[in-house]
């Protein structure tokens, strides 16, 4: 059975409460009640009701400023104001209008013309109701595929996010499944994406732990980003996350039940530019917010290079971790599409390890 309807009566006048929360009682609605304007107001806050029958002359605060707060306050603007008015007073109407109420009801009130009124009123609500769910559920479904950083700019400023791509110091991890290929001709479709999101979701718990920010993933891996306004706390951050899982690699691996996994991450550090990139097409337009630069690229061949369960890390990430690490280094090398040789540096452990 559904919950009745909640229906917040305002009226100084105990006798007018008394009768109208008896109409209401045999219509079938739950009723509360404030004598005050002020009072209208807590309820209204605390009580959440469905509709307001408000009276228009009470002391204090009457009706029309009451509307008005309520109308103003975002815990409360959607809903319904039926405001109680005198017989033939087209001022006040014109008043309650100014105010945002959002039907009138002539006093005494008619029972039919009552019934009318709250049904039409309760309607509207919920019709609004069911929208506004729907639209939540589906801003729910979207923020799983938007990256922190994106939920960040647009909730410090709804109206116009900034977007835009901007040089950024930052830290980029690229994690790989090693064999990915091999696997995919070892499993069905079904165990193969089971056995990824079991091992991935485990990452992505260390990952927000540590402020990173999965911004582009695929079958096989992901990118992340740490930002901080340290350089060398955002690239700790990545290094003591990529240390994390691997280990959390071997964990699961060692609990059994599903073919183990072996990963590779490679790791870089410097100026990027970070924003929003947008893609023109003839079906439409596209977005993505990502790190792009010499610093992304570098990441990603580093981890191409690593073998399974390596972290390899550039030569600025490894001058800004200091000595808290164990790291070997593995001399200069030559990396796809880049002129120069590289250091390339394997991160080990941290140094009490």
């Amino acid at each position: 059975m559904p919950p009745l309807a909640k229906i917040l009566i305002v009226d100084d006048e105990p006798l007018n409460v008394d009768l109208l929360e008896q109409e209401l009682a045999d219509l079938g609605y739950a009723t509360v009640s404030a004598t005050r304007g002020q009072e209208a107001i807590e309820k209204a806050i605390m009580e959440e009701p469905e509709l307001i029958l408000l009276d228009v002359m009470m002391p204090g605060l009457d009706g029309f400023a009451v509307c008005r707060l309520l109308k103003a306050d975002e815990r409360t603007q959607l809903i319904p104001v039926v405001m109680m008015t005198a017989l033939g007073s087209q001022e006040d109407r014109i008043r309650g209008i100014e105010a945002g109420a959002d039907d009138f009801l002539t006093k005494p009130a008619d029972p039919r013309e009552l019934l009318a009124r709250v049904a039409t009123a309760l309607r509207m609500k919920h019709t609004i109701d069911r929208r506004l769910n729907a639209l939540r559920h589906v801003n729910e479904h979207l923020a799983k595929f938007v990256p922190e950083a994106v939920k960040k700019l647009v909730a410090a400023n709804p109206e116009t996010p900034d977007l835009a791509l901007h040089e950024r110091d930052i830290s980029v991890m690229f994690v790989d499944i090693a064999g990915y290929t091999h696997l995919s001709e070892q499993l069905s479709l079904d165990d193969l994406s089971a056995l990824v999101e079991r091992y991935f979701s485990a990452f992505f718990d260390h990952i927000r732990t540590a402020d990173g920010d999965v911004n582009e993933t695929a079958g096989d891996g992901f990118m992340t980003i740490f930002q901080d306004s340290n350089g060398e706390n955002h690239a700790r951050k990545a290094v003591d996350t990529a240390l994390a899982l691997v280990k959390t690699t071997t964990v699961l691996n060692q609990a059994g039940g599903t073919v183990p996994l072996a990963i590779h991450i490679g790791i870089n550090s410097g100026i990027a530019l970070v924003g929003s990139t947008r893609f023109e097409g003839l079906h439409g337009t596209r977005w993505t917010f990502t790190a792009s630069g010499r610093v992304t690229n570098l990441a990603a061949r580093l981890a191409e290079t690593a073998k399974a369960h390596q972290i390899l890390v550039g030569p600025e990430t490894v001058r800004r971790l200091g000595n808290g690490y164990q790291v070997e280094a593995l001399g200069r090398q030559h990396l796809k599409n880049f002129t120069d040789a590289i250091d390339l540096h394997r991160i080990l452990g941290s140094a009490n390890s």
